[in-house]
């Protein structure tokens, strides 16, 4: 439509009045116009409209308040055209509205709540256009019309509506659109006796879904660059685009996020910066299990209120109601599978129903998102998962190193402001040394660290002293935080040395070629574990006679890897263990090895972790097949899995057709000569004397040798007990007695 003549008439209600709006005749525009330029004197007025058939055609309504903005007198011709917002640089991020009342005698004492203010403007002016100074009228339910003028306003880097980081910069603006996610800030007029309360009366750190001027370090938040970006990308891109492009389009919002991943990795403080982030209507959290109530309908009930605010606002508003959001913690303990809960009341079924319906039913909610979290995935039922619920899907996995110095940084930053930490402190060489480290432990850590250097200035007699002069000069060092990782905090998913320190009491001893061997066939399988693409699973089966070793060099291995995540899978901590039960742990211990990107599994003593006995023979199918699945299995993209076996029956395996399943079989002999049992002696310092060793060389320099490493040790220890000078020939006969020494 060209520009035209018209002439300024009064609004024909006072309902419309307060719509802010220019009232025009449906004869004059379509439908789809939604902004005009008026311009008065030559200068040009930026208005919204709305259509009345009241207002004749070729005139065009004004309520008192836009005619002194505008200075627009009764009868007054104009020229108006059509007006067009950018939708790429022209959207509001940010609004200052300065208030008072309309009729300042008719002032009172009474209370506005700025939030509740802030939230009411969005529902009644979003998709409105607003200028720099222009008034307007502002009614509140049951309160006294109010009187505002636009102070400022400000838009949101355009660089975000193409996927990329924003500047962090916020852009003035003269004119812009509302959106229903728009940040309201409320001012108190000069000398005005409005009382304003509430957090919208200034400016605050929440920002406008459309406007990524948030600080991750400030919101306690490291490591998970990457992720909120796919998040933005997946979930909210839409939601800044004006409803009117998306439904041109034929898009969809996304209206559910499932964050999964370890514990301690910042699900539950993703999901609550999201809220902040967004500054929408207030989250709402709810853990999982408050949902559930013992009483028949009750969980379906507390269901249905979570979504009750948003389809009450969907009802009156339309494709401009806000965004709610909704954050349910623990999400795995209501939304389990269906029909998995056997003898149940069936309460989760009805409970997963229910959810289902608000979500994606037949009556569908586009103002929610719903933003789930749970470490495990596996449990929720599958109905939930699909596109059109909880379609983004993001797992939340350990820190890489980059991440974990943003942490580092974030908990060291008051330390360091206030010259609390020692210049000895290098976060990058922590950042290293703490592979496997989640979020949540790095706090940990940082805690134990200040707990030591604090332990340094408290004396512990008859009563607590604390010397508070030298607690002045306290600074926490790099000291502090070793003894932190080494006796405090360690990961959940990390190397347990406790449980290999058990394995390898003696060390590796360089008895013969074949301990060189075995090492250097283990340090190849490692390198190709690391290294290679084309095989992210590398496993390695070590077998021998029982006692030589096999395991000190499994555990040796898997420490020589200085993979991050190092568990051993072995029968000891499976005594008493079911069949059923023995598998979950053999497949708890693999799951957590996936959620690592380099990873090491010891299984131990196979043919023990199979109940296997020659009797019979007996063995448990049941773990059999298990193993024989997690020995095959990819891991995840982009992780790899190293497997190291050890057996002292191979020829079970064989039969139990479970040796293919390995890369690499290696044979871990026995000690076969005298010079061999001496290299052992010779290595033992303090257990025998030169002379000694040297008898001993020339009793057994001529005779046959066969004798486990581990059982030669013991009965070194056990000769070693015998006093005076008949302790070599104790020896002897131990190693005779024992079968290790033949003619």
């Amino acid at each position: 439509m060209p520009s035209t003549i018209m002439k300024v008439v009064r609004c024909p209600s006072d309902e419309l009045s307060i719509t802010n709006c220019a009232i025009v005749s449906p004869e004059d525009f379509k439908r789809n116009a939604k902004h005009i330029t008026v311009r008065v004197q030559g200068s040009p007025y930026v208005f919204s409209i709305a259509l009345d058939q009241k207002v004749p055609s070729s005139s065009i309504g004004f309520s008192l308040v836009q005619r002194k903005w505008a200075m627009l007198s009764i009868g007054q011709d104009v020229e108006v055209s059509p007006y067009n917002l950018d939708p790429n640089t022209q959207l509001i991020a940010t609004i200052v509205l300065e208030a008072d009342y309309l009729q300042k005698k008719s002032g009172s004492s009474e209370a506005y709540d700025s939030d509740k203010m802030a939230q009411e403007f969005c529902i009644q002016f979003v998709r409105k256009a607003f200028s720099v100074g222009q008034q307007m009228v502002f009614k509140m339910a049951d309160k006294k019309l109010l009187s505002l003028v636009v102070k400022e306003i400000s838009g949101a880097d355009p660089s975000i509506l193409k996927g990329q980081s924003g500047s962090g910069k916020s852009s003035a603006l003269k004119i812009g659109e509302l959106l229903s996610n728009s940040q309201i800030i409320f001012e108190k007029g000069e000398n005005s006796a409005l009382n304003l309360t509430g957090k919208s009366k200034v400016k605050t750190g929440a920002q406008s879904i459309i406007n990524p001027d948030w600080d991750f370090k400030q919101m306690g938040i490291g490591g998970l660059d990457k992720e909120f970006s796919n998040i933005f990308r997946r979930a909210f891109a839409s939601r800044v685009f004006p409803p009117e492009f998306v439904e041109q389009i034929g898009g969809k919002h996304v209206r559910g996020i499932l964050l999964y991943g370890p514990p301690g990795t910042g699900k539950t403080l993703m999901a609550r910066t999201i809220g902040k982030m967004l500054n929408a209507r207030e989250p709402q959290i709810v853990n999982g299990p408050e949902v559930l109530n013992k009483f028949v309908g009750e969980s379906e009930a507390n269901i249905r209120k979570l979504f009750q605010a948003a389809e009450e606002e969907q009802k009156r508003c339309g494709i401009n109601s806000g965004l709610h959001i909704i954050i349910l913690d623990e999400i795995d303990a209501i939304c389990k599978q269906r029909g998995s809960m056997s003898g149940s009341t069936g309460v989760h079924d009805t409970v997963v129903n229910q959810l289902l319906s608000k979500i994606d039913g037949v009556e569908q909610l586009d103002n929610i998102l719903l933003i789930g979290m749970t470490n495990r995935r596996d449990l929720i039922d599958d109905a939930l998962l699909r596109p059109g619920r909880l379609e983004v899907q993001m797992e939340i996995s350990l820190p890489d190193e980059e991440g974990r110095i943003q942490i580092f940084e974030i908990y060291v930053n008051k330390m360091r402001d206030n010259n609390k930490m020692a210049k000895d402190v290098d976060i990058k060489e922590l950042a290293i040394e703490t592979k496997n480290y989640s979020g949540a432990e790095i706090a940990g850590l940082v805690r134990a660290a200040q707990s030591m250097a604090m332990n340094r200035v408290i004396r512990a007699d008859s009563k607590v002293v604390v010397d508070y002069d030298a607690a002045e000069n306290i600074q926490i060092t790099k000291q502090d935080f070793v003894m932190a990782m080494e006796h405090d905090i360690k990961p959940a998913f990390g190397v347990s040395n406790e449980n290999f320190d058990r394995y390898i009491v003696n060390g590796i001893i360089p008895w013969g070629p074949q301990v060189t061997r075995v090492i250097e066939d283990g340090e190849l399988i490692i390198k190709q574990a690391l290294e290679s693409e084309r095989t992210p699973l590398a496993s390695l089966l070590l077998e021998g006679a029982p006692t030589n070793g096999k395991t000190a060099l499994a555990a040796t291995l898997g420490i020589k890897s200085e993979f991050p995540f190092v568990k051993i899978c072995s029968p000891e901590d499976m005594i008493g263990f079911s069949e059923s039960a023995k598998c979950h742990a053999i497949k708890k211990i693999f799951e957590d090895a996936y959620k690592s990107q380099l990873s090491c599994v010891v299984i131990d003593d196979i043919e023990r972790l199979l109940d296997y006995v020659p009797i019979g023979p007996r063995f448990s199918n049941l773990v059999l097949q298990a193993l024989l699945v997690l020995l095959k299995k990819q891991p995840p993209k982009g992780r790899k899995l190293l497997i190291i076996g050890t057996t002292s029956r191979k020829d079970v395996l064989e039969n139990m057709e479970m040796t293919p399943a390995f890369t690499k079989h290696v044979h871990v002999s026995n000690l076969s000569s005298g010079s061999e049992i001496i290299k052992v002696l010779e290595h033992l310092k303090g257990v025998f004397t030169e002379q000694e060793v040297s008898e001993i060389s020339s009793k057994i320099s001529n005779k046959g040798v066969w004798v486990g490493i581990k059982r030669l040790i013991a009965l070194i220890e056990m000769a070693r007990q015998t006093k005076g000078p008949h302790r070599v020939a104790k020896f002897l006969v131990l190693l005779e007695e024992e079968g290790g020494l033949k003619p």
